[in-house]
């Protein structure tokens, strides 16, 4: 059985750790709470689940925008499967999921980034999901 909701508080959060860690590589539990909880608190960022018979298999995180490019659009800053366990349409779920949830509370643009080494996600976000590619996103460490 197949189960997506959103995890609203530390302890959901915790539970999502080992999973989000194998695309934030960087964060270790005590980092990633914190800068959950402030995204939560300061930039609307909300995190939903998908569960495979009540594990958590994988994850994404999202937040509300505006620019002046985009206007009015929904962020996903997150989405990573657990590795045991991708190619299963677990991401394709989950990302349906912002969708509908955007659409839901009018928002009419989702947009998100990859890191260029992810050619397989490329090519899923491309081919599976029709998003287009419109532009390159630029970094500079200060």
């Amino acid at each position: 059985m197949v189960l997506i909701k959103e995890l609203k508080n530390q302890h959901e959060w915790k539970e999502a750790f080992p999973v989000m860690k194998q695309l934030r590589t960087h964060l270790d539990e005590e980092s990633y709470l914190e800068l959950v909880q402030e995204a939560v608190q300061m930039e609307g960022y909300m995190m939903a689940a998908l569960y495979e018979n009540k594990k958590l298999v994988a994850v994404t995180g999202f937040m509300p925008m505006m620019t002046l490019y985009n206007g009015k659009f929904i962020w996903v800053c997150d989405l990573v499967t657990d590795s045991a366990n991708r190619s299963k349409g677990y991401g394709e779920a989950l990302l349906n999921y912002v969708h509908d949830w955007s659409k839901e509370n009018g928002y009419k643009i989702v947009s998100l980034s990859s890191g260029l080494q992810r050619v397989d996600a490329h090519r899923f976000y491309e081919n599976k999901m029709k998003y287009d590619k419109v532009s390159y996103q630029f970094l500079k460490r200060l």
